[in-house]
């Protein structure tokens, strides 16, 4: 079988990479019957002669091999017929600016599997850049804190080296007595609380947030049933109930809004679960956030003051409460908002390094072993440009312009 290592095409330009030089020497090794071609890229983090030195075959064309692995979406135009892709197709949750993408892979009889798709028996995720989303994200959630009330001013992400480079920065600011909320317990949320781990932010309780003051800053981090209530009222213990039934659940996050000053989002928001924060809740005269840092980045979606997607150049916006309008975030009323749908790219050799491990260790045994775990039918979108029965819900989504569907 041979693996083709994809050039990365969607702009802005995307550093990352599934396997680093050293990754696919390690992948090479452990299943030395596979076969290699890297294609070449001006743009990834690893430069070409870094992949030739450990005696790896680059070649500007690299269509004649089987499974491609990339990371982000892939032009229409760059898709192969017949091809199985690897990549992050961004389709799942039926996202408008894709559906063109995904119509083309089921009219080319693609096979087509996707990251974020690979799960377990479970349907727990077993791949991802997420932790170093989160990582980037807590970062820059105290970059917009500095600048909006001129503390200190950060550099950005993208021009330090690794993560110890971006604690070391954080180490050496002077934080006021900060009362930051963190979402979420996955990989992201888990960055994200490596970060205020690593600069000494003490993590106290959900009743110790909401009822004690403190001279030092403070976090809270928070799962589903500490953020959503039942709107019977009915007091449940397990989180199953709330991912069964989100429709019985509204949000409780307000009480955490008028004390927190920085929220962290770094949940995972599924279909049918209600938003999370609110315009009623930004709008409301106890609301004292001050910065939100939406790492999970669902535009439109459960966190109001996400508006639009930002950059890794550009990151922060500033979000005007009263109107629910963007504005200039050095405006007194301004909420500062980071929502960089990219994060994992400001810190693109550490990313891939670790994305690389993972995929050896989750992925890969699969195409030599038969699949005996289910992990390449369970992520696998598309096969032979149809649907798989998992994903048969996205019918409605691609059916124009697909002939055979």
């Amino acid at each position: 079988m041979k693996f083709g290592i994809l050039k990365e095409r969607k702009s802005p330009p995307d550093k990352r990479v599934v396997f680093s030089p050293q990754m696919l020497q390690a992948f090479r090794e452990k299943y030395p019957e596979a076969q290699f071609v890297v294609e070449a890229s001006d743009v990834r983090i690893f430069n070409n002669d870094e992949y030739r030195a450990l005696g790896f075959d680059i070649q500007d064309s690299i269509e004649n091999c089987d499974v491609f692995l990339g990371v982000k979406e892939i032009p229409v135009d760059a898709l192969i017929e017949g091809k199985s892709y690897f990549f992050f197709s961004h389709t799942i949750k039926k996202q408008a600016h894709n559906k063109k993408m995904l119509q083309a892979i089921l009219d080319k009889d693609i096979t087509l599997y996707d990251h974020e798709t690979v799960v377990d028996a479970d349907g727990r995720r077993l791949i991802g850049f997420g932790r170093y989303a989160g990582i980037v994200g807590a970062y820059n959630a105290f970059r917009a804190l500095g600048l909006k009330y001129e503390l200190f001013d950060l550099a950005a992400a993208e021009t330090l080296e690794n993560k110890e480079a971006l604690v070391k920065r954080l180490k050496a600011k002077y934080l006021p007595p900060v009362k930051f909320v963190l979402t979420g317990k996955g990989k992201v949320g888990q960055g994200a609380k490596e970060i205020l781990d690593a600069i000494k932010i003490k993590q106290v309780s959900v009743a110790d947030f909401l009822s004690k003051t403190y001279d030092h800053p403070i976090y809270v981090q928070l799962d589903v049933l500490d953020y959503n209530k039942r709107i019977d009222g009915t007091i449940v213990s397990a989180n199953e109930d709330f991912f069964k039934n989100p429709q019985l659940y509204t949000s409780d996050f307000e009480r955490f809004v008028n004390i927190a000053d920085v929220f962290i989002a770094g949940h995972f928001h599924g279909n049918g679960a209600p938003d999370i924060l609110t315009q009623e809740m930004l709008k409301g005269k106890s609301c004292k956030l001050k910065v939100v840092a939406d790492i999970s980045c669902d535009v439109d979606g459960p966190v109001a003051c996400t508006l639009r997607a930002s950059s890794i150049a550009h990151p922060f916006y500033g979000y005007n409460p009263s109107t629910g309008q963007e504005t200039d975030m050095h405006h007194p009323t301004a909420i500062v908002v980071m929502a960089v749908d990219n994060l994992p790219c400001a810190l693109p050799k550490d990313a891939s390094e670790g994305f690389g491990q993972m995929f050896l260790e989750h992925v890969i045994p699969a195409f030599f072993n038969n699949d005996k775990d289910g992990i390449l039918q369970r992520s696998k979108i598309a096969e032979n440009g149809r649907l798989t029965e998992r994903f048969k819900y996205l019918s409605g989504y691609v059916e124009e312009n697909v002939p055979h569907l």
